[in-house]
């Protein structure tokens, strides 16, 4: 397969350029600046870094209200005859967008892209001049904000402020009829494609009637679909039927899972009769993903999750990451013996969901949190929720929507009937925009509205844990009476029946060494016993069978947190190896083999082929 390097490799053409490196750059503290014209411009900043990052070259981690960028880009020819849209990955929070002197874009929200189209500025002269406004007041705690820190320093669980562009920004030519949209679902049942587009019909708003959209779907060079639609409205949705591979051993090979990540490669073109106005390259995959009673399904089986909590942090970059970052941290988390990833407090760049795709990594998307409860914060979060789900539905990696996280944003779940509501509200709004997936009302405890019960548990105690979750019985009797946090698993009128119980946060083993400062939720002496303490965590965790997966706390050490597996420069804290065959559990870690040609730390695993894929382990 040949990989992408697009910023968004689901909906890929070939004429773009890559607008991150060096912009001008000016704190506004008071966000007193009201215009391009009132702006100073009196330092450089290297985007997509944010200014608190080391790599941004300014290392600011103070109190700016906002901030202001500026570049100016000298058009090449085929730019100019097109249109020309500008994109940005990610901005936080509240952007304005100016370029030679008017507005072009305004977007709320810190965590999901948004696209300006320059087509008229580009017209009128042969360079751009690019300004950005981002206010992100770091007191504003009823903004979808996740870790980001209030306070002046990083403190307890937060981290510091990721303020303005913190993701890539790229120019793209386009003709005057382009696929603007273009969605992925798979439905394994009829071994069938869902494919939704939509058209931008120009700046006259009106669409030729005989437009049609090709789409022709291959897998290792082979053809599996050519199918070609007509455009009504703007609009095309179908179904695409593929050839039925027929018993089991064939149809496993078109299957994505994390052992067998199978990617389906799309051309898609628009038509007008028999001339080609658009093309783009994407991706897709046939997989589904359930809940039945007590197990969690994948491709139609019981699938144990063995999954790691990803912060999404990098001590020099904060919130960002090269591509080849990302990868690593993906490649990591598989050698460790991990299936899946929870990426908390975070919506993270596609590229990492692109790298999930490829590689394999079960992933649950989890929205950032505000932390009040007022009209404003539902109307933020609610709007910002919705576009990320908009724009990372057809990722196959992505196998549940977690849109709260400890009743964070909804602290009176078991007194305020408004803020049940608003979970309950969430949840059927996950369910309706994505019918495919699972959803996790609110992560850990006080569940109002889910389909898994997740529960966090931070007992260091194998012992307690085997206790706790070893049966169906003991699960359900904990269930009942464990009150973790001070708060209760689920809120009195939830209706309780089979779901799937997932541990969905336990663990987070430190090791402190006498020059660090930091804390875990618990403490091993030195590397040898952080494997011992880990391994047996571990062992009691697969040995409990109330539960039909877990989430380890966690991947790397982030900042104050000093309990990752991996320290805060990705390096593991103990064998890699011996690590994976504690995540692994006693039944496949004899399957592990040592293969040193694959990771730079000298370890690495793979499992052998076999005919039992899909069950997790």
């Amino acid at each position: 397969m040949k990989y992408s390097s697009h910023p968004n490799p689901l909906l890929e053409r070939a004429a773009w350029r890559d607008l991150n490196g060096t912009w001008q750059f000016a704190f506004d503290d008071e966000a007193r600046w009201r215009t391009p014209q009132d702006v100073t411009f009196d330092r450089e900043i290297q985007v997509p870094y944010p200014p608190e990052s080391v790599r941004s070259g300014l290392h600011d981690e103070g109190f700016h209200r906002a901030v202001w960028y500026r570049r100016t880009v000298t058009l090449e020819e085929h730019e100019r005859q097109g249109r020309l849209l500008l994109h940005f990955g990610a901005v936080d929070y509240a952007t304005r967008v100016y370029v030679n002197g008017r507005l072009v874009v305004a977007h709320e929200g810190g965590h999901t892209s948004f696209t300006a189209d320059v087509t008229q500025r580009a017209r009128e002269s042969d360079t751009l001049e690019i300004i950005v406004r981002a206010e992100d007041d770091p007191a504003d705690l009823a903004k979808p904000r996740g870790k980001q820190d209030w306070l002046l320093h990083s403190h307890s669980i937060w981290y510091p402020r990721t303020t303005g562009i913190w993701q890539p920004v790229w120019l793209e030519s386009v003709p005057e009829h382009f696929v603007e949209s273009l969605h992925w679902t798979s439905h394994m049942e009829r071994w069938e494609i869902g494919v939704e587009a939509r058209v931008n019909t120009g700046a006259h708003g009106s669409v030729p009637t005989d437009l049609t959209l090709r789409v022709r779907l291959s897998h290792e060079g082979q053809l599996i679909a050519d199918d070609r639609y007509s455009v009504v409205g703007d609009e095309v949705s179908r179904r695409i039927a593929l050839p039925d591979p027929g018993i089991d051993d064939f149809r496993n090979v078109l299957l994505w899972s994390p052992n067998h990540p199978t990617l389906i490669q799309a051309d898609v073109e628009l038509l007008r009769g028999d001339t080609v106005l658009d093309r783009v390259q994407s991706y897709t995959a046939i997989r589904s993903v359930d809940v039945q009673g007590n197990r969690f399904m994948l491709n139609g089986r019981p699938y144990y999750l063995k999954m790691v909590l990803d912060q999404g942090y990098w001590p020099e970059s904060l919130m960002t990451a090269t591509d080849e970052e990302l990868r690593h941290d993906v490649e990591l988390t598989r050698q460790l013996g991990f299936n899946g990833a929870r990426k908390h407090q975070k919506i993270e760049n596609p590229r990492w969901l692109y790298w999930c795709d490829v590689l394999g990594l079960l992933v649950w998307e989890e929205m950032p949190s505000p932390y009040r409860f007022t009209t404003r914060s539902v109307e933020r979060l609610t709007k910002e929720w919705t576009e990320a789900i908009e724009r990372d539905r057809s990722h196959p990696c992505i196998v549940a929507w977690v849109p709260f996280n400890e009743s964070w944003g909804v602290p009176d779940l078991p007194t305020n009937a408004a803020h049940r509501d608003y979970v309950r509200a969430l949840y059927h709004l996950t369910k309706t925009l994505d019918p495919t997936r699972p959803v996790i009302g609110n992560d850990g405890w006080e569940h109002v509205a889910t389909d898994l019960l997740t529960v966090h548990d931070y007992a260091d105690d194998p012992g307690v844990l085997l206790e706790r979750y070893g049966t169906l019985e003991a699960t359900r009797s904990s269930i009942e009476r464990q009150r973790p946090g001070d708060r209760v698993i689920t809120v009195s009128g939830f209706q309780m029946v089979e779901q799937p119980v997932v541990l969905s946060e336990f663990g987070g083993i430190a090791i402190m060494q006498d020059s660090q400062s930091g804390w875990g939720y618990s403490e091993s002496e030195d590397a040898s016993d952080f494997l011992n303490d880990y391994t047996a965590l571990l062992a009691a965790v697969h040995d409990s069978r109330g539960l039909s997966g877990f989430c380890y706390t966690q991947l790397t050490d982030t900042f104050q947190e000093k309990n990752g597996l991996l320290d805060e420069y990705r390096r593991p804290k103990a064998d890699l190896l011996a690590l994976a065959r504690a995540t692994q559990g006693k039944r496949t870690a004899r399957e592990m083999t040592i293969d040193p040609a694959m990771n730079p730390f000298g370890y690495s695993h793979r499992w052998r082929e076999r005919k039992q894929h899909d069950t997790g382990e």
